[in-house]
């Protein structure tokens, strides 16, 4: 409106430039995998892993610790749980930036439609990562970024496109709706 030669002069002036989202892609060799039933929430020994157990996987392999519970780093023993299963490759695309919901809901939907084609694996990711010191976490609420910080979300989609959601907020946060 009649703003918009003012605040385009207010953004020249001080320099202020739109900056687009880095975009990294990686292929991660032979990863060990959690095994998944989607209709199993809790797991299964020898059968499957539970919601917690991939959500703790996927904060490691995100995070780029080694999976070999080798103790000689001392940096992590963490393993992949059991039961899993070796994947020859996975593909790991990050996106950083700033991403409004609209573009996270259509990456959602375009990661559902990998599944319309017979595909070798069983189940995808998307994990998204509010800012931690984002002012507003869920449901309007100050975010508790001085407590914390935590504030994320994360789906496994299936082959028959169920899936489970992770939210995680910090503990001064108000829950997710």
């Amino acid at each position: 409106g009649a703003e918009g030669p003012t605040l385009m002069s207010y953004f020249t002036k001080n320099q202020v430039q739109a900056l687009k989202p880095k975009i990294t892609f990686s292929t991660l060799r032979d990863l060990p995998c959690p095994v998944l039933q989607s209709n199993d929430l809790q797991g299964k020994p020898d059968e499957s892993c539970s919601t917690e157990e991939i959500f703790e996987w996927l904060g490691a392999v995100l995070n780029q610790v080694s999976l070999d519970n080798k103790s000689s780093s001392f940096l992590s023993t963490y393993c992949c749980p059991e039961p899993n299963t070796v994947v020859e490759k996975a593909f790991l695309c990050t996106i950083t930036g700033f991403i409004i919901p609209e573009k996270i809901l259509q990456l959602l939907e375009q990661l559902c439609c990998y599944f319309n084609e017979p595909k070798l694996a069983y189940w995808l990711t998307l994990t998204v990562h509010g800012f931690a010191d984002s002012p507003v976490s869920w449901r309007e609420s100050e975010h508790g970024f001085h407590k914390g910080g935590e504030n994320l979300y994360n789906f496994v989609i299936f082959r028959n496109l169920d899936y489970w959601l992770h939210m995680a907020v910090g503990t001064h946060d108000d829950c997710p709706p």
